[in-house]
C-alpha cells in the first residue's frame, strides 16, 4: 500500500475532550482544562513531510529531555514514546483566502477520511512545549491508513454533535451552525492494538488497549475547518487535518498510552505478563476503525500500523 495523497499541509486539533481532561488532570488536578478550551478548537501545524503510510517502520526520535530533578537538558533517544488513536480528514476541494467557512459549508471540502495516528515523545514534549507548543515531539512521525473513506460512503453513519454540559458555553457564531451540530460527527469505532516483540515471536496475537468512538470528539470536523479559515487563511487540496486522540469516558475508551498509564506512574499488565506504561523498541500499533448501523452495509478503514524501531 502507498500514501493515498500527497500531503500538501498538516494541523492537528485537540478536540477529544476526554483526552484533553485526562492529560491536563496530570498536570493540574484541579483545573485539567484550560480556559479556552470550550470556546476555540485548539490546534498545531506540524510536519507534512513525515506523514506515512501504514507499515512504515517508526524510528524512536531523539531530542532534548529534562528531568525534574536536572539543572539542564541532555539530548538523547525519547524514553516515553506514545500513540494516539486519531481520525484524519483529507482537503479536497481548495477554499479562497478571505473568505472563511460556515462549519456545515466546511464538508463540501473534505473529500474523505483516513485513521492517522500521531506519534508523540512525551518526554520531549513535556519540556519544549512551553510556551508555542509541540514541535519535534510531534513531528517525527505520523501514520495514516492508505484507505480514503469519502463523506458519501460515511452518509449513514452521520450524528449529531456531543451534547455539551449545561455549564459550558454555546459556541461561538462562526462555530455556530444548526446543521452541523445536528449532523456533523460519525458514529465511527476506533481501536488501537498491541503486539510487543515477544508477544510476535511467540505467535501471540495483538492485543486490545482501547476501544472509543469518534462521536465523543467535543469539536466537529465542520467546526475544525470553519475555525482553520476564520481568520481569513485557506484550505489547500491534500490538506490533512487531525481530530486529536479520541478518548471517551471510561478506560477501556482512552485513546493513548499518557492516560492508560497515568503519565508512567502506574504501568499496566498485558495478558503474557509483560508490563507497559510507554511503548517499546519492537512494540507494533495497530489502530482499526469500523462503522455499523443496522439495515446498512458495515463500511472499514482498514489498518494504520507502525512498528517501533530504535533510535
Amino acid at each position: 500500500m502507498h500514501l493515498p495523497f500527497e500531503v500538501y499541509g498538516f494541523t492537528d486539533f485537540y478536540a477529544g475532550i476526554h483526552h484533553a481532561t485526562n492529560v491536563g488532570r496530570l498536570f493540574r488536578p484541579e483545573n485539567p482544562l484550560l480556559p479556552n478550551y470550550k470556546y476555540v478548537p485548539i490546534a498545531y501545524n506540524s510536519r507534512a513531510s513525515t506523514v506515512g503510510v501504514s507499515g512504515e517502520e517508526i524510528v524512536r526520535p531523539s531530542g532534548q529531555l529534562k528531568d525534574p530533578l536536572q539543572e539542564a537538558p541532555v539530548f538523547g533517544p525519547c524514553r516515553s514514546l506514545d500513540y494516539e488513536v486519531e481520525l484524519g480528514a483529507v482537503v479536497g476541494v481548495a477554499s479562497d483566502r478571505h473568505r472563511p467557512l460556515a462549519p456545515s459549508d466546511a464538508w463540501n471540502h473534505i473529500f474523505g477520511f483516513v485513521l492517522l495516528n500521531d506519534w508523540s515523545a512525551r518526554d520531549i514534549q513535556s519540556w519544549e512545549y512551553q510556551t508555542l507548543g509541540p514541535y519535534l515531539a510531534k513531528s517525527f512521525a505520523t501514520t495514516i491508513s492508505p484507505w480514503v473513506v469519502t463523506p458519501e460512503a460515511l452518509a449513514p453513519f452521520r450524528t449529531s454533535v456531543a451534547r455539551r454540559g449545561p455549564a459550558d458555553p454555546e459556541p461561538l457564531p462562526h462555530l455556530s451552525d444548526a446543521t452541523d451540530l445536528s449532523a456533523g460527527a460519525m458514529d465511527i469505532r476506533l481501536e488501537a492494538w498491541l503486539q510487543t516483540s515477544k508477544m510476535r515471536s511467540e505467535n501471540e496475537p495483538h492485543h486490545r488497549l482501547s476501544s472509543g468512538n469518534a462521536r465523543d470528539l467535543y469539536w466537529s470536523f465542520g467546526q475544525m475547518l470553519a475555525h482553520m479559515t476564520s481568520n481569513g487563511s485557506n484550505l489547500r487540496s491534500g490538506d490533512l487535518v487531525g481530530s486529536g486522540t479520541v478518548s471517551g469516558a471510561d478506560r477501556l475508551s482512552w485513546g493513548s498510552l499518557i492516560e492508560l498509564s497515568g503519565g508512567g506512574k502506574y504501568p499496566f499488565d498485558l495478558p503474557n505478563g509483560e508490563k507497559r506504561s510507554f511503548l517499546e523498541d519492537g512494540d507494533e500499533v495497530i489502530l482499526r476503525g469500523v462503522c455499523e448501523r443496522a439495515g446498512f452495509q458495515p463500511i472499514a478503514f482498514g489498518e494504520c500500523r507502525g512498528l517501533v524501531r530504535g533510535a
